[in-house]
């Protein structure tokens, strides 16, 4: 018997788009018990939630290891659904760690993380899932090339309003293209961010992740609560407020000790949202023996 633990994960962190991720301090647990006649995945998230083999978890592990041996299974996830913290990006990097213990694939970091982006489809949630901390990352010609480096200092206060919000009915409002001048002035804006935060500057990089030009001036008529929680966020001193991953749930960056002070102004100035107090996950996907 053993266990897997993989982060939850933030994306975009504004103007990263598809590139940028960040795990935090939210995790999905599975423990994996004995060998049975066939796949049993148990927990409490749900009817919609399949508990046999077309589980996402077991669906990605025999795509891989297709001979596996069906086990007893329990899921444990404190990663909300369609709110934008990587929920199926948990579940597909769970998968492949899955096959890599139980058909001993002996797979590196890397391979994981291409495996990963081709099921998932970009980077930018799966990486960070499986390294821990911040990365960047993009796909060139079906290759993900990928880098991992250390965040600043901050606290994280996640907003997480009560409604679901789809990743493909949070896509289907994004402009097909951008003028050229504005495309510009994003990955910019992009660049400058992750300079900043590979210096150390967390003020810099706060401030630049709310100047994004490719997905926020779009989604936040779909997530009216970002201009409260950015709002409040200025009136208190954050670093910085963006839209995690497609949404619902915001994420405020800001000094460690004014971070409960938020959390307390938050629950009581944005109605109907659960509020988080998190860090930054420095390690990604774990085997606990």
């Amino acid at each position: 018997m053993f266990d897997i633990r993989v982060p939850a994960t933030s994306a975009n962190l504004g103007p990263g788009f598809d590139s940028l991720g960040l795990a935090v301090s939210l995790y999905l647990t599975l423990t994996v018990k004995e060998e049975a006649e066939e796949w049993e995945i148990l927990h409490d998230l749900g009817e919609e939630i399949p508990t046999d083999k077309t589980n996402l978890i077991i669906e990605t592990a025999l795509s891989l290891a297709p001979d596996m041996k069906p086990r007893k299974i329990t899921m444990v996830s404190e990663v909300p659904a369609a709110r934008g913290l990587g929920s199926s990006s948990a579940a597909i990097v769970a998968g492949i760690e899955l096959a890599n213990q139980c058909a001993d694939l002996q797979l590196t970091v890397d391979e994981k993380i291409q495996i990963a982006t081709r099921i998932e489809g970009h980077p930018d949630n799966v990486t960070p899932a499986i390294t821990g901390d911040f990365t960047v990352g993009t796909v060139l010609d079906s290759k993900v090339y990928w880098m991992k480096a250390s965040f600043p200092e901050t606290a994280l206060v996640v907003t997480i309003p009560d409604k679901e919000l789809l990743t493909k009915e949070s896509r289907s409002v994004l402009p097909e293209s951008l003028p050229f001048k504005e495309a510009v002035k994003g990955s910019a804006i992009a660049n400058m961010l992750v300079a900043a935060v590979l210096s150390g500057n967390i003020e810099q990089a706060g401030m630049l992740m709310e100047q994004d030009v490719f997905h926020e001036p779009y989604r936040g008529a779909l997530v009216p609560e970002l201009a409260s929680v950015r709002k409040l966020g200025h009136e208190w001193g954050a670093y910085g407020t963006y839209l995690s991953g497609a949404g619902t749930t915001i994420l405020t960056m800001i000094h460690p000790e004014k971070a409960a002070a938020f959390v307390a102004a938050a629950k009581a100035g944005i109605p109907d949202s659960e509020v988080k107090l998190l860090q930054i996950e420095k390690n990604g996907v774990q085997v606990i023996r």
